[in-house]
């Protein structure tokens, strides 16, 4: 793996642009007081009960997301640049999902594998035929960014059915400038707070049409069991609608209703957290006790508007990763303006040989993993787990992908014995309905663990606010 190139001070030639107002504020502080300043943020994100829940955990469930301190900079034309990529991109991704489950063309082009799609277990056939207000399918989209080098960011993944973490982002801002007033008043800093705005702003314009007053949203969580249940609830409250359950929400008279102390109230858009199998049990798991039976319906016969829609996910498939570029020159007829990261697609025999042959070299990833859980990490892997992986691949190639192992980009991080360079990656959250919405910089999750390329919380990852300067 090539040596990371450093946000701060690229490749050792000295402070980059951006970071120089914030290197000379660091040359003025003490390690203690940014210690203490650390403490302080740990003991305000405890107040507000900023936890992510852990499933199987031996320990308490219940956990902080450590918060590091020190920002990642952005800067205005390289936040304009991803920008532009961004906003081509989820524009191809939904009409990839319109097509495939419409005319299926870029199928019959012979453009992606038929089979690809049709078999993928994230493909919902209920959806065939199926036209959800404005063609959208992905209203709300978190998209993995890392980057190698001075002018190069790639598109790790796509999360286009129920991506998580916006509310670590604003609540990351809230807390820097609440702690570093000064440090603020010495950037020119792009604000975030305008997300839930813009969140409730997309919802109402994809609510179904013809509606005679104000659309009615709630947010539908699995419960306060559920890992991203903080954000649930702080969403919820931001934008001032209701937070819901399966058992508050009941089909009558062909409209979605929540049920209320004064009666039944009719549900126009429902921002649903919770996944696909468990949205209707009438059409999906039948035990499912997070939905609401006969939902799906009414949302085929344009009465609800579910956000996103069921189906998304066959856009964040791993595997259908690797035709992205290919989707985007189909649907646009231009180039990709975010290249993807080079993958390899273990279904492909010749792909597959490669994989098995350099093992030690790459990243070999579950096609529907998530959370940093089902991967082989080639370089820091022992002999055995590389022999276990290869054992898997050839038992079903087809459920694994392998890339190579990045030297994705560090910044600053205080640790206990100072400053030192930590690995990051990007999650700007974007939102598409009348128009695409897209609040400067994202969710920088950051791996606190020298050495390590997992930035997911689950794994020991923490989060920096990302902050995306003015001109």
């Amino acid at each position: 793996m090539d040596a990371a190139f450093d946000e701060m001070n690229g490749y050792g030639e000295g402070v980059r642009e951006p970071y120089r107002a914030l290197a000379e504020w660091l040359g003025t502080q003490r390690l203690d007081h940014l210690a203490a300043k650390s403490s302080e943020a740990e003991t305000l994100f405890r107040r507000t009960g900023i936890t992510f829940n852990v499933y199987g955990a031996q320990e308490a469930t219940e956990r902080l997301i450590p918060f590091d301190i020190i920002p990642r900079i952005i800067s205005n034309a390289e936040w304009r640049k991803l920008q532009a990529g961004i906003e081509q991109r989820v524009w191809a991704l939904n009409a990839f999902m319109y097509d495939i489950y419409h005319r299926q063309e870029i199928l019959k082009a012979g453009r992606i594998p038929s089979d690809l799609v049709i078999q993928n277990s994230a493909f919902v056939p209920e959806m065939l035929g199926c036209n959800p207000p404005r063609s959208i399918y992905s209203h709300i989209i978190g998209i993995d960014l890392v980057r190698i080098g001075p002018d190069e960011f790639r598109v790790l993944e796509d999360n286009t059915r129920t991506p998580s973490g916006v509310s670590y982002m604003l609540e990351n801002r809230e807390t820097m400038l609440h702690m570093f007033p000064d440090l603020f008043s010495s950037n020119r800093v792009l604000p975030v707070e305008t997300y839930p705005d813009n969140l409730l702003t997309t919802l109402e314009s994809v609510a179904p049409a013809n509606l005679d007053a104000e659309p009615v949203i709630v947010l539908l969580t699995p419960g306060r069991y559920n890992s991203a249940y903080y954000e649930h609830s702080f969403l919820a409250d931001q934008m001032g609608i209701e937070l819901v359950e399966g058992r508050d929400l009941v089909v009558h008279d062909g409209v979605l209703n929540m049920k209320t102390t004064e009666g039944y109230k009719r549900v126009d858009v429902l921002y649903r957290r919770i996944d696909d199998d468990y949205l209707d049990p009438l059409v999906f798991k039948p035990d499912s006790m997070l939905g609401v039976p006969g939902v799906f319906d009414i949302y085929r016969a344009g009465r609800v508007t579910l956000v996103n829609a069921p189906g998304a996910g066959i856009a964040d498939d791993k595997a259908i990763y690797s035709y992205i570029p290919t989707i985007i020159e189909f649907y646009s007829g231009r180039s990709p303006i975010l290249p993807n990261v080079e993958t390899y697609n273990c279904r492909i025999r010749d792909q597959l040989q490669y994989v098995l042959d350099n093992l030690e070299k790459l990243v070999v990833k579950e096609v529907h993993g998530s959370g940093g859980y089902g991967m082989l990490i080639g370089p820091v892997a022992s002999s055995g787990e590389i022999e276990a992986f290869r054992a898997k691949l050839k038992a079903c190639p087809s459920n694994y992908i392998a890339q190579p192992t990045l030297a994705l980009s560090t910044c600053p991080t205080l640790v206990e014995a100072g400053l030192s360079p930590r690995h990051l990656d990007l999650r700007p959250f974007v939102l598409v309905g009348d128009q695409v919405r897209l609040v400067p910089g994202g969710l920088t999750r950051v791996a606190l663990k020298q050495g390590s390329l997992v930035v997911n919380s689950s794994q020991g990852g923490g989060t920096k606010d990302t902050w995306v300067l003015q001109d």
